[in-house]
């Protein structure tokens, strides 16, 4: 969504991440990896340890080699949106609050706007798989967040589907509830920022 004037403040514009580096907080619960953890950036080119323009110190080695990928923030001064962008992939959040009510998955008034906006930057990157995932912070039950979570992916999910209309676009659709925070849930601060739901796609190749 690079033409929306929201995306204003850039919490990290260069940041390197290890592609092995866990996403989100270690305190997911899951049998499955959480997402975003996937490996993205290609196999390391081979380098010869012996090659004398190295200048390596008598006695040193090399360390192994490593996947990095560089990942891009930009969040809008509210907060209540961000964008990630990586080698392969772009990832926007949108807090709960500006989608839904309280405790609620009925789209608010503002939410379309904000959706159809994610829906163009897939348009844009000729995206065929979307991932839609939905995540809400740690206050009551459990089994409650797994639930509205869902729902509240769904309906974001349906604006998608119907503002794309694209038959060969395809969907993964899941609610993590409490898994996965990105902030702290002590806080009504972090918990603000667990409430959310993320569209993630494939950037273009090339």
């Amino acid at each position: 969504m690079t033409s929306t004037p929201r995306l204003t403040l850039a919490l990290s514009t260069t940041t390197v991440l290890l592609a092995t580096s866990l996403y989100g907080a270690a305190s997911a619960h899951a049998d499955e990896d959480p997402p975003g953890t996937e490996i993205s950036a290609a196999a390391p080119v081979k380098v010869d340890p012996n090659d004398p323009d190295l200048k390596l110190p008598d006695g040193a080695t090399l360390a192994q080699a490593k996947v990095l990928d560089i990942k891009s923030v930009v969040e809008d001064q509210s907060g209540d949106e961000r964008r990630e962008d990586t080698n392969t992939s772009v990832t926007f959040a949108l807090q709960a609050e500006v989608l839904f009510g309280k405790d609620s998955a009925k789209l608010g008034a503002e939410a379309k706007s904000r959706i159809t906006g994610i829906a163009e930057e897939i348009k844009n990157q000729n995206a065929t798989r979307v991932r839609v995932f939905g995540f809400t912070d740690n206050l009551g039950s459990s089994a409650h967040g797994d639930v509205l979570s869902k729902k509240r992916a769904n309906a974001v999910h349906d604006i998608l589907t119907e503002t794309l209309n694209d038959a060969g676009i395809t969907y993964e659709v899941r609610g993590y509830g409490e898994q996965y925070p990105i902030a702290d849930n002590s806080t009504e601060a972090g918990r603000k920022k667990n409430r959310r739901v993320e569209v993630s796609f494939p950037r273009t190749e090339g």
